[in-house]
């Protein structure tokens, strides 16, 4: 079957004194019968062109399938008088959301089916899961096509029916109750998908009338709602990509007004939790990777900020909760994540001791504030998510539930290690692997590397039964931590973006050279994952070093940099300039032309690559994809494999329901064995 073959029509416009031209600028016309069509053709040549592999794509899904625990449920936690938990059936594509009367051995009350919820849905996706301060109601929201606009619904929990009023173009982190629990504060969407306003909504009431509280004119600013651990005060965070403020409200007081914390800096941000006298802030100011403060709540601006945790230049804080009688920090120290603990009244530390070389923990929702124990959950890529409940005050932990792993799975058969690629300006970049034990390192293993590298975020090593088809197949699995991510501090974040943003990439290839160099894999056996700003770099590397790798899998990659960032009518993009940079500035638009994908597509040999858009993506828009393949098609020189696959049911990730994820996760491993000429 011949490739489709995009049209083109000829568009330029001038920035700067430069010409930009742009012969795919027309797919952006998402109603257009002709860009559906050309849509529809390159999905129908990817399936055409990958049928010899459903077989081998079942096989994986049934794989995959049976690495997970049919039935299920999650460690029941306890909130007021009740221990919730979820919980998913044989068969069942969601979870059940329950809980049980103050005691496990209590009849249980199932309060949100996401499977009715999901009925008829070809995607479903629960965001906010808010219980009323007397827990008697619950607020939940919905987004079924992928676009992330989450429509709210309030439901009485003991007679199981919903409240005549449901809120549409609402977000994450977006409503939180006052004490009343009939009140509560949400966010609304622009339109820019941007929470930009805070409305209060009594229930029973039209949304229509609700009142106005908070507006942010500035779109480089997101709206979040949150409640203090303690529960005395609910938060509105205003935060862009650099800067934030924070304002505070009693949650008893629902006619009240948010007061601000500290007035908004550039480059300055802070977080608030509570507890007794004190409001804790965790801050960045004088302070590259964050310090901890306190300040009274009666006064807390930063004319009274008093120091509790210093800066170190090592440690980066990344999170902190404060309890009654005990502050938990998450710190970041050589790329890994480590839990402090501190007695507010003793001062005595504890750090939560892990033993693997690479691995990932986080801190659970934990809301019970009067309480000594913390829960949380710690996984590396051997050993599967394991839930802890650990003693603040003895410093000792009880391990409440690892996953099981169905089939024999033995960790025993599996080698994990971290080590650090010398790169070329002298840095020491971390690379996180796993592989089947017995492996030789003598150049002839198929090795799949995953890297991200953007907005600070940190990829650690998490483990994924699925991935052990990879694994078993004598794959090697890596991830290496860019610049431009997190791992190793404000700095190594701020390395790799505006105008370093091409360090991200050149530490790419550097780790790649690396790998080859020290008999991991060779060039032929090399595959390159990533996707959404990792797309990005997918799209930088293979332009950069066609020659480095067999095959790119690029997901719903942010290909298009250049118009995208000079169109401040999309979502994010006024939002993202703290992180690329605003193209209105010649030096900005120079250099994000320098090495935006789409724009440095030339005639030469690139690898096979697999392209996945979703076409109701809010993030990536799903042209930015399609026009990057429809420009390979007419430049590349090889007669590798190319395919664009768009799910038109979808936005910004996988499928919503397990057994179709797991689907997309056989269709992407598929196209991976098939180039590398694994058929088993």
């Amino acid at each position: 079957m011949e490739p489709p073959k995009a049209k083109i029509v000829a568009h330029e416009r001038e920035v700067h004194g430069d010409s930009l031209k742009d012969s795919y600028f027309w797919l952006r016309e998402r109603d257009n019968s002709e860009v559906l069509a050309y849509l529809a053709a390159e999905n129908e040549y990817a399936k055409i062109g990958l049928a010899h592999t459903e077989d081998l794509q079942e096989r994986l899904f049934l794989e995959m399938h049976g690495r997970i625990k049919e039935a299920d449920h999650s460690v029941p936690e306890r909130q007021g008088d009740y221990y919730y938990y979820t919980r998913i059936e044989s068969g069942e594509e969601y979870q059940k959301h329950c809980r049980k009367y103050r005691s496990l051995d209590a009849p249980e009350e199932v309060i949100l089916d996401e499977n009715e919820l999901a009925r008829d849905l070809a995607y479903c996706k629960v965001g906010i899961f808010e219980l009323s301060p007397d827990q008697t109601k619950l607020a939940y929201s919905l987004d079924t096509n992928g676009s992330e606009r989450f429509t709210i619904y309030i439901k009485n929990i003991a007679t199981g029916t919903l409240y005549s009023e449901s809120i549409p173009d609402t977000r994450y982190a977006a409503l939180a109750w006052v004490s009343d629990s009939k009140t509560f504060f949400y966010t609304a969407l622009d339109a820019l998908d941007r929470p930009y306003q805070v409305l209060r909504h009594v229930l029973g009431t039209n949304p229509q009338e609700d009142v106005l509280v908070y507006h942010e004119p500035d779109d480089a600013y997101s709206l979040y709602l949150s409640r203090t651990r303690s529960q005395a005060y609910i938060l509105l965070e205003i935060q862009s990509q650099v800067s934030g403020e924070v304002r505070y409200l009693s949650a008893g007081d629902p006619q009240g007004t948010f007061r601000l914390v500290e007035p908004r800096a550039h480059g300055i941000e802070y977080y608030v939790d509570h507890a007794g006298e004190f409001f804790y802030i965790r801050t960045n100011k004088d302070a590259e990777n964050f310090r901890l403060m306190r300040a009274p709540v009666g006064a807390p601006g930063k004319e009274c900020w008093e120091e509790v945790i210093p800066h170190r230049p090592a440690i980066n804080i990344e999170r902190v909760d404060v309890f009654r009688r005990h502050m938990v920090l998450v710190e970041r120290e050589q790329g890994l994540r480590r839990i402090r603990t501190i007695h507010l009244d003793t001062k005595k530390e504890c750090y939560v001791q892990f033993p693997e070389p690479a691995y990932m923990c986080w801190l659970h929702e934990n809301p019970e504030f009067d309480t000594n124990i913390l829960r949380f959950t710690y996984e590396s890529f051997i050993t599967p998510e394991s839930i802890y409940d650990y003693n603040m005050d003895t410093c000792s932990m009880e391990l409440k539930k690892q996953d099981e792993v169905p089939g024999g799975y033995d960790p025993e058969a599996y080698v994990s290690e971290r080590i650090f690629v010398p790169v070329g300006d002298g840095v020491l970049v971390p690379i996180s692997l796993v592989y089947k034990r017995g492996l030789e390192k003598n150049g002839s293993n198929p090795l799949y590397l995953y890297g991200y590298g953007a907005y600070g975020s940190n990829n650690d090593a998490r483990f994924k039964s699925y991935r052990m088809s990879l694994l078993d197949r004598g794959v090697v699995f890596a991830i290496a931590h860019v610049r431009g991510g997190g791992e190793l501090g404000r700095e190594w974040y701020e390395e790799g973006k505006l105008l370093k943003k091409k360090n991200t990439f050149t530490d790419f290839i550097a780790c790649a050279e690396y790998l080859i160099r020290a008999g991991y894999t060779k060039p032929e056996r090399l595959i390159a994952y990533g996707g959404s700003a990792g797309g990005l770099l997918m799209g930088a590397v293979v332009n950069m070093r066609p020659d480095l790798f067999c095959a790119v899998i690029a997901d719903v990659p942010f290909v298009d940099a250049v118009n995208t960032m000079l169109d401040p009518t999309l979502p994010l993009t006024v939002i993202d300039y703290d992180e690329w940079g605003n193209p209105a500035d010649r030096a900005y638009y120079e250099y994000i032309k320098s090495y935006s994908p789409y724009d440095n597509i030339i005639a030469q040999d690139y690898p096979h690559m697999l392209v996945i858009a979703g076409y109701h993506d809010p993030r990536v828009q799903y042209w930015e994809p399609a026009k990057f393949v429809a420009k390979l098609r007419a430049h590349k020189t090889d007669a590798h494999r190319l395919y664009l696959k768009t799910n038109m049911n979808l936005g910004h990730g996988f499928s919503s329901g397990r057994y179709h994820f797991l689907r997309d996760m056989a269709f992407e491993y598929a196209f991976v064995f098939d180039v590398l000429g694994i058929r088993a």
